[in-house]
């Protein structure tokens, strides 16, 4: 191959040492086997209690997920005070409250609180002295009752709706014409207030 123009002259390089940069992966079976060796002796180490945290249930970000629901960093205090949890309390008791996160929604809200009411209504406290048990310890029978160690499912993200006929409604409403209504109405909304006023005011002078 001759060499002509103003092209780059071809410096190929065939003589690496590739054989001392190939990563290998002969240790995978002996990392699962390790792995599952540290979840058993975790297991083993908490007893009676929950493998895992009890966390919110929340919508993914962005328009793309939010149709999706999967577990949040903590509950809300909001959630906790409703559910009857007190803050300091909740993290003794297996569930993560997280000072940064608000309820944006009614729904989400009463999603969450549903299932704090559920995990405390399975909830067994076990006393550290069972001849005096503390405030919030269970008694009697509780402390008797089969255990079961499974986490609380998450909710369905949607709810099936069976199918129906479209009313003569659903028909005339203008989905796209009310949601530019609404935002020129948020727009406007100080304008409209300044203009009222004004016409009250001009109104009460006319009066006099």
């Amino acid at each position: 191959m001759g060499f002509a123009h103003n092209n780059v002259l071809p410096q190929n390089h065939f003589r690496k040492d590739w054989q001392i940069r190939v990563h290998t992966w002969f240790n995978q079976s002996g990392r699962k086997l390790r792995r599952r060796n540290a979840r058993k002796a975790k297991a083993a180490k908490l007893g009676v209690r929950p493998l895992e945290l009890l966390r919110p249930a929340v919508r993914a970000q962005t328009v793309r997920y939010n149709r999706k629901i999967r577990e949040g960093r903590g509950f809300t205090l909001a959630e906790l005070k409703e559910a009857g949890i007190g803050k300091k309390e909740a993290r003794g008791v297996g569930i993560v409250y997280d000072h940064r996160r608000r309820n944006v929604s009614e729904e989400g809200k009463a999603i969450n609180v549903e299932r704090l009411k559920a995990y405390k209504a399975r909830l067994i406290v076990f006393p550290r002295n069972a001849k005096k048990p503390k405030k919030g310890d269970s008694t009697g029978e509780d402390l008797t009752a089969p255990t079961t160690r499974s986490a609380i499912p998450l909710p369905p993200s949607a709810v099936p709706e069976a199918p129906r006929k479209i009313t003569q409604e659903e028909r005339e409403f203008q989905a796209y014409r009310t949601l530019r209504n609404e935002r020129a109405a948020a727009r406007n909304e100080g304008k409209r207030k300044v203009r009222e006023a004004k016409k009250a005011e001009e109104e009460a002078n006319k009066k006099k």
